[in-house]
């Protein structure tokens, strides 16, 4: 997302706790984790993945050890994927891919006001991109099939916002819905931010309070937050944002995303697109690989409660 833009992306319903811990569930966790620290390269401070060749595709998975396949069902989005079976099973994520690949032919219609909370913003944005070229809402669809594969892996039951990266919207309100239809357990906004190129990092945007909104997912939201910032700041070597937040966590009332959301949900902002290094990071399949495997370790640390 833009920084600081006003794109992102009803209180009543209680938000759901985490699940209990079992041997199968930590095993799995545990499994998770060694699997995204071995999948990439090198550790925090260590030399960015070079960037793709000229003319190489950076949605590309050749290479990469887990490629992300399209969300199963096919269906409307929030129609989510196939009764899954594993240590998670009985368990909803909703995953969000930040923007989509038809917003920006459809400048009109994104720009209608929706109810984003206490007050009305734009229906979505086009989302950033890096000085290449490579669009965020690219990257967000691929890391987010990425995320969701490994998460239906532990038995998880993934709802998607979107089914393709070719449509416009939905509008921040409809994302929102779609995880509060499925009474999801978590749900997770995918992101790369737009700032100025000398900040780099990532960073994890939890919601603040609003009374008669987001008082009942306050709480679990951090917890969601913290536990997504812990496991993706160790697994993919990637470094807490230097320009925003504070020890890789942001508090925003702003963001529509999060303001109707009735489930404890989080943005994750994976890096700075207009940065050098972070964008070699975002156009490298495998390191994506890695950090959405870091990423299912923080959702799954979540589920799997304290």
């Amino acid at each position: 997302m833009f920084f600081g833009s006003a794109g992102e992306g009803s209180a009543g319903t209680d938000a759901r706790g985490p699940v209990p811990r079992t041997a199968a569930v930590l095993a799995a966790a545990a499994a998770l984790a060694l699997c995204a620290a071995c999948a990439g390269a090198g550790a925090e401070g260590g030399p960015a993945p070079p960037s793709p060749a000229p003319g190489a595709d950076p949605d590309d998975n050749r290479g990469a050890s887990r490629p992300g396949p399209s969300p199963q069902g096919g269906g409307a989005p929030g129609s989510g994927g196939t009764k899954s079976e594993g240590p998670l099973a009985g368990t909803t994520v909703a995953i969000d891919p930040g923007h989509n690949g038809g917003n920006a032919d459809a400048a009109e219609e994104i720009a209608e006001p929706v109810p984003a909370g206490p007050a009305e913003k734009e229906c979505d944005t086009v989302g950033a991109s890096t000085n290449d070229g490579y669009p965020e809402h690219r990257f967000t669809w691929d890391f987010a099939k990425k995320l969701g594969k490994r998460l239906e892996a532990e038995g998880v039951k993934v709802v998607y916002t979107r089914t393709d990266d070719k449509g416009v919207g939905p509008c921040i309100d409809e994302r929102a819905e779609i995880g509060n239809r499925a009474e999801a357990d978590a749900a997770i906004s995918i992101h790369a931010d737009g700032s100025s190129a000398d900040g780099s990092g990532f960073h994890v945007i939890a919601p603040g309070r609003i009374d008669g909104h987001t008082e009942d997912i306050v709480k679990p939201s951090r917890t969601l937050a913290e536990d997504v910032r812990d496991q993706f700041h160790e697994l993919s070597g990637q470094p807490y944002s230097d320009y925003l937040g504070e020890d890789g966590i942001d508090v925003r009332t702003d963001l529509g995303g999060l303001n109707l959301s009735t489930v404890p949900k989080v943005f994750l902002e994976v890096g700075n697109m207009r940065n050098a290094e972070d964008a070699a990071k975002l156009t490298d399949p495998e390191w994506r690989v890695r950090a959405a495997d870091a990423t299912a370790a923080g959702v799954i640390r979540y589920l799997v409660g304290d």
